[in-house]
């Protein structure tokens, strides 16, 4: 059987039959049109080890005599009893191309067993892969793992992952690659506020623009692993896999079980050339909110939003309410966000939950006067929902407390056991039909009822002791969220859906399949949002992740910042405030309205360009920002030559007197720009806060005109900004 070859982007993936099973030969740079005789590539075969050469498969089996972690992973169950079984040997039965997708069909007639292989190698080089098992025998077979896993050359030595807890997503680690197995797994029974957005494989020192790369992401929402696998003989696979609990997964004869996407994205530019393959893939489809240039679909910008829970948390009043509405709007707010606080009994944070009905005692009137209020001054209205969740005070659960889930068969009021609570609440069995049921139908009926046209969906908990029926059901759970998902948004086309996940907990490519965009973190600390973000849009574009301007203040660290700083950081996502902006006033409000006005201006460009991050030798700094696609208009929203935007980021006391000169990558090396610093300015308030100079670098002034190579290897001389400052640059095209 000839080898499959696909190609896009600069990547290649290149699989071989020869050994009787899919092997993948190459993942990684672009091999060209023709390939050698693949028998060339036969291993010497050392004393002591198996007389073969043994394959690194696209589903790795001890059968094969692969001493790593296996793919595939269960056993048969007969009379109720579970049989020992050994691996199975899969055998390639069949392999068929179209363009630059394939699907490999393997099976072990023996065994009883077929596993089919769906691979994609999309237009911007983004490789996306699952796996369907079929129980073909007589038996019931119980899976305890199908992973999906890749190789990287023997040049990624390094390896790079994420990390973090509330209010500190997605930081980074790094480790050496030695012989063994690196683990991450999430237990949370949701994504987690630790879990690795991505896993990285690299060569020695590989950074944001140079070295080469090999990255996974799993894209589910449930518990998982990810990991990479050296077994000593210079091979080192990773990949990732649904975490399935015991007996989670048994199927019946005849049923299947289809793994989460694999996406996988090699680069030898670094970690934004990472960014772009999945950027790239994220704009491209149909559905996404700001559809690829050229598709019949028009885009929508982004709106402003004003999110009203750091500005009245719980207290909901509707003369209260409809003066921040009218503040909002006048500072040029294009979505207004009811957040928790509206339905019945809900005072805090102890009752409430699941009753989906607007409390009487507080809108006697219905959301409708607020939601009138808003729409009238031209703003969208959002509401905040919370429907994975109950609260034991709650009606719903008074009357169905058998739809908590928990580890008993038996309903807490009969003697069963409840998990502990989190933030005084428990998960609602969506695995129930009847509960799903409810759910469904009570969002569905206040979208119907209200013109509403965002849901901000919130899931404040992990599920750690999750149980159906007397067994774990975690899987079934996010199958069954996921669900409720699809059939609100096919109900509710025109409804806009965030993911928040008490912040960041459920960021991942299976929830951002079916909503419009993640909540990164419910800290807005600047400072903070600083890391969050950087490593968020590592995968996720801008337009994707919402970034909201706190009060002075932060709510979550009480670190105060000057509003230029917390303005840019939330520049770089889908901006916003959560903020009680009727106090912002004089030259502060002047400064705000301003900034949303450079916002608008810009956020074709942000939300549509490629994502550029310097590698800056002092890490007390950072330089990022977008650059505009080549042959793409300059700005999508407003006429304009706007080639890029950069932000100059000060985190903190930096150990050098000055900055000396830093380089500004990304843009076109033949052509000339005018880089010119638009915020903050003189006469901004915090102008004289943003600088600790004498004299500033003499091209600050006025701007500078330098080729797009010149300013990528030899930069410009920076201001000396004082810590937890930052300088928004603009990069125009200068004609010739």
């Amino acid at each position: 059987m000839d080898p499959l070859h696909l190609r896009s982007a600069g990547t290649s993936l290149v699989i071989s039959f020869n050994s009787g099973e899919a092997e993948v030969i190459h993942w990684g740079a672009d091999l060209g049109s023709t390939l050698p005789d693949l028998a060339i590539l036969g291993e010497p075969i050392p004393h002591s080890a198996i007389d073969a050469n043994v394959p690194a498969g696209l589903l790795p089996q001890a059968s094969s005599s692969w001493r790593g972690r296996p793919a595939l992973r269960g056993h048969r169950i007969a009379d109720g009893v579970s049989g020992l079984d050994f691996s199975a040997r899969l055998r390639v039965v069949t392999a068929t191309a179209e363009g630059n997708s394939a699907v490999i069909v393997q099976a072990d007639s023996d065994a009883g067993l077929t596993v089919s292989s769906a691979l994609t190698l999309h237009d911007g080089g983004l490789l996306e892969l699952r796996h369907t098992l079929t129980n073909g025998g007589a038996t019931p077979y119980q899976l305890d793992e199908l992973a999906t896993v890749l190789p990287v050359a023997p040049d990624a030595v390094e390896l790079l992952d994420l990390t973090g807890r509330w209010c500190r997503e997605r930081h980074p680690q790094r480790r050496p690659i030695q012989q063994g197995t690196w683990v991450r797994t999430g237990r949370h029974g949701r994504t987690g506020h630790d879990s690795s957005l991505l896993f990285a494989a690299g060569t020695a020192g590989f950074g944001n623009r140079h070295g080469k790369v090999w990255a996974t992401h799993l894209a589910w929402s449930g518990n998982h692993e990810q990991f990479a696998d050296s077994i000593g003989d210079g091979r080192t696979m990773i990949g990732g896999s649904e975490l399935l609990g015991p007996a989670e997964v048994i199927l019946a004869p005849g049923a299947s079980y289809t793994t989460p996407a694999l996406f996988a994205a090699y680069s030898d530019r670094g970690l934004d050339g990472i960014s772009e393959a999945f950027y790239s893939w994220f704009r491209s489809r149909p559905h996404h909110v700001l559809p690829a240039a050229g598709t019949a679909t028009p885009g929508k910008p982004r709106p402003v939003v004003l999110n009203t829970w750091e500005a009245v948390y719980f207290d909901h009043n509707l003369s209260t309410l409809i003066e921040l509405a009218d503040s909002a709007a006048e500072l040029g707010v294009e979505r207004f966000v009811l957040d928790d606080g509206w339905f019945r009994g809900r005072r805090d944070d102890h009752a409430g939950l699941g009753d989906w009905y607007v409390d009487e005692s507080l809108w006697p009137d219905g959301l409708t006067p607020l939601i009138d209020a808003v729409t009238s001054r031209g703003m969208e209205f959002g509401l905040w929902v919370e429907p994975e969740m109950v609260n034991l005070d709650s009606d719903i659960v008074r009357a169905n407390p058998e739809w908590i889930v928990g580890p008993s068969v038996q309903s807490y009021k009969d003697g069963g056991r409840l998990p502990l609570e989190w933030r005084n609440q428990h998960v609602i069995d969506l695995v129930n039909p009847d509960a799903w049921k409810y759910i469904f139908d009570r969002v569905d009926a206040l979208l119907r009822e209200n013109n509403i046209s965002y849901l901000k969906w919130d899931q404040n908990r992990d599920q750690l002791e999750h149980g159906h029926a007397g067994r774990s059901s975690v899987h079934e759970q996010t199958l069954a969220a996921y669900r409720l998902f699809d059939e609100l948004k096919k109900s509710h086309p025109g409804v806009e859906i965030e993911s928040c996940s008490s912040g960041g907990a459920r960021v991942d490519l299976g929830i951002l399949e079916r909503t419009d965009r993640i909540w990164a973190s419910d800290c807005n600390d600047a400072l903070e949002r600083q890391t969050i973000q950087r490593w968020t849009g590592l995968v996720v574009p801008p337009e994707l992740v919402g970034g909201h301007v706190g009060p002075t203040t932060s709510h979550t660290t009480a670190r105060t910042h000057d509003l230029s700083f917390r303005a840019i950081t939330a520049l770089f996502g889908h901006f916003g405030m959560e903020w009680d902006v009727r106090g912002v006033q004089g030259a502060e409000r002047e400064e705000l309205k301003r900034f949303i006005g450079i916002y608008k201006e810009h956020r074709g460009l942000i939300h549509s360009g490629r994502m550029v991050r310097a590698d800056v030798p002092d890490d007390s700094l950072m330089l990022h920002g977008v650059v505009a696609p080549s042959g793409a208009p300059q700005g999508t929203d407003l006429p304009g030559t706007t080639a890029a935007l950069f932000a100059l980021v000060s985190t903190r006391t930096a150990f050098a007197e000055q900055p000396g000169r830093i380089t500004i990558p990304g843009l076109e090396p033949e052509q000339d720009y005018r880089v010119e610093a638009i915020f903050p300015t003189p006469g901004d308030a915090d102008y004289a806060h943003t600088f600790t100079q004498v004299q500033p670098p003499a091209w600050l002034a006025d701007g500078a005109v330098a080729g797009g190579r010149f300013l990528a290897e030899v930069g410009l001389p920076m201001p000396i900004l004082n810590p937890e400052h930052a300088l928004l640059l603009k990069a125009t095209m200068v004609e010739a």
